[in-house]
């Protein structure tokens, strides 16, 4: 934000910039400034939105037995990475901006245990996290990016904090894709650009 502000300063007091006067320049500045504010808490939901939908997508593909098929002793199963993702949303998001992220009735290590949740236990839980998390950043304005919020006591601004969960929260949606991919195999369905379909995808963005 720092960094921002000085490059808004010299853009202000460009010579070309002769509109911009000693007594407006404030209220100009604090306008840019908020609305780089708003773009963010606004981008921030349209990308873990995407990264959802992703997951809504693979999800209606699969069987109940896909949701816990683990590729190996070692790795995941897509029903642990949703209780996982779950717990996490719903305990770093509720009471957000006043509590610690990592709240005392968190079971971490359980969300990595197999339970046996059904599909449409484990789309619940899935749903209520994203419920929370999406919620919980639309419900900032500007002037929260910059307060501190804790997570295990460590002090984060909430600016950082959301960035933090925009690195987490695809990571996780990442090794869904994987497991899935493994499991349709050649039944597969691209989810962005199919294979050699570049060039093709690239020509029917230019008509658009």
């Amino acid at each position: 934000m720092i960094k921002l502000s000085k490059q808004i300063d010299r853009v202000c007091y460009k010579k070309k910039e002769s509109n911009f006067t000693s007594t407006n320049y404030p209220s100009i500045k604090s306008f840019i400034m908020s609305s780089v504010g708003n773009i963010f808490l606004q981008t921030s939901v349209k990308r873990l939105g995407y990264y959802k939908e992703l997951g809504d997508k693979i999800f209606s593909t699969l069987t109940e037995a896909d949701f816990h098929y683990q590729p190996n002793e070692e790795s995941n199963s897509i029903a642990l990475i949703i209780q996982h993702l779950s717990g996490n949303m719903i305990s770093r998001w509720t009471n957000f901006l006043t509590s610690d992220g990592e709240k005392e009735w968190r079971n971490r290590d359980q969300e990595f245990e197999t339970i046996g949740n059904s599909k449409e236990q484990l789309l619940l839980m899935w749903e209520k996290g994203w419920e929370v998390c999406l919620g919980a950043i639309k419900a900032l304005v500007e002037d929260d990016l910059l307060k501190t919020i804790y997570i295990r006591n460590e002090g984060l601004m909430v600016v950082d904090a959301i960035n933090r969960q925009l690195a987490h929260y695809p990571y996780h949606v990442g090794q869904i894709i994987y497991v899935a991919k493994i499991i349709k195999n050649e039944k597969w369905e691209s989810l962005s650009i199919p294979r050699n379909k570049s060039q093709q995808f690239n020509d029917s963005m230019k008509t658009k």
